[in-house]
């Protein structure tokens, strides 16, 4: 499994590495900051990513701090405005605020910001190059996952199956 996480590591370091590049890009227009937790949500992730962020808590042998009480849409691991995994959070958390260029279910492109961001930015300025192209990393990703639950043998998992993020906190 070590080849798997290790590869799902090398492609989480490419995407911070973009992410890093538009956030400095954008800076004038990202308004996150630590504390801000709008995108914070529920969310769920493939195979591939919840068993290298599982692996990883285990080996720190600290269980993340987790809120006593949550809006029920929002993720377990927000506590206090912080996220209790921050160094091994998903890859979809990665992102958040940044513009995101997408094909959406009518095969057309479509950008996402968050809705703090970008107020006073013409949103004809985005191309290709000052966007994150979310769907060339998480084909990446898929790739990945399949290769991971064609190894895994603990649990038969589906290429499109997702587990939610508070699930971890059951290997605990």
């Amino acid at each position: 499994m070590n080849q798997h996480f290790s590869a799902y590591k090398k492609l989480r370091d490419s995407i911070d590495k973009r992410a890093k590049e538009l956030e400095k890009e954008h800076k004038s227009h990202l308004k996150c900051k630590a504390g801000c937790d709008l995108c914070c949500m529920d969310y769920n992730i493939f195979p591939i990513e919840f068993y290298s962020i599982l692996h990883a808590l285990q080996e720190k042998k600290q269980l993340p701090q987790v809120a006593a009480k949550n809006d029920a849409s929002a993720c377990i691991f927000l506590n206090s405005h912080c996220c209790a995994i921050y160094d091994e959070r998903p890859i979809i958390c990665r992102t958040h605020g940044l513009p995101l260029l997408f094909m959406n279910e009518e095969s057309q492109w479509e950008l996402s910001a968050c809705e703090l961001n970008f107020t006073e930015f013409d949103m004809e300025d985005f191309s290709e190059e000052n966007t994150f192209s979310q769907d060339k990393f998480n084909s990446k990703l898929f790739l990945l996952n399949k290769k991971f639950i064609s190894a895994y043998k603990q649990t038969k998992y589906g290429e499109f199956d997702l587990l939610p993020v508070k699930d971890l906190l059951k290997h605990f």
